[in-house]
């Protein structure tokens, strides 16, 4: 089912997706958003949606794919937030779709830790299906949904954005990495707008950056250590965002 976006109406709904907990409890937590029943998503799946209001203005859900259930770990990476965007769009109808989230950022396009970035195009990485056509269909570029007002009110860096499933990558990665012109390299963005552009719902990306990709350090270790920095940064983001999309149209954006 397509959702019916009117581009002229005033935004009424937004919904967060958010692939870690440790990403999205402390915008949970500011907002003041409270459980709901997960009775709207597939039974038996570990998804949990949060929802409340910010200032009484306007409805937000925030939904993260949850723990998975053999391993005890975050969801993460681009199938549980494809699957956990959709069925949280066919259930909330939301006027607009925010994937807020954790990348790492490369220092050759001006990233540094804490810096958060607004995705004007995404693609893959790690997609590699070296046949006529199906090669492009693998890397998927597309452009983000476009939000010049915002990026001009509030001064947000741009860049694009590059997704994998891995945290680390292979040269091969690297070399499409360049190629996608990436400022920032996430393991979920891009699904999540193949699934936005999908059912026609304009898709905000904002990535707060915990590590630098083309530095000296072991990604996994300044990830880890960086990772509640980049998360008080992303809130601070976040809530900014909110705060100029209220009384807004998508083309108001």
């Amino acid at each position: 089912m397509e959702n019916s976006i009117n581009p002229a109406k005033p935004i009424q709904r937004v919904l967060l997706v958010i692939a870690m907990h440790a990403e999205a409890m402390p915008i949970v937590d500011v907002l003041k958003l409270t459980q709901a029943d997960s009775a709207i998503f597939p039974k038996g799946v570990p998804w949990i949606r949060y929802t409340g209001s910010l200032e009484g203005l306007f409805d937000i859900d925030v939904v993260v794919p949850g723990k998975c259930p053999i391993f005890g770990v975050d969801n993460v990476g681009t199938v549980p937030l494809a699957l956990a965007t959709f069925a949280a769009i066919q259930a909330l109808q939301p006027d607009l779709v925010i994937n807020a989230g954790t990348a790492g950022g490369f220092k050759a396009k001006g990233a540094c830790v804490g810096d958060v970035f607004l995705a004007t195009q995404v693609a893959y990485h790690d997609r590699r299906i070296p046949i006529p056509i199906f090669d492009t269909y693998g890397i998927a570029t597309t452009k983000c949904t476009p939000v010049p007002n915002m990026i001009a009110a509030l001064g947000f860096k741009e860049g694009n954005l590059s997704t994998g499933n891995s945290l680390d990558m292979t040269q091969q990665d690297e070399q499409l990495i360049k190629s996608n012109d990436a400022s920032i390299k996430d393991m979920e963005g891009a699904a999540v707008v193949y699934v936005t552009n999908l059912l026609s719902v304009p898709a905000i990306l904002l990535k707060s950056v915990t590590d630098i990709v083309d530095g000296v350090r072991p990604t996994t270790e300044e990830f880890l250590e960086n990772l509640s920095t980049a998360a008080v940064a992303l809130l601070k983001t976040v809530v900014m965002a909110l705060k100029f999309v209220h009384g807004k149209t998508v083309t108001e954006l």
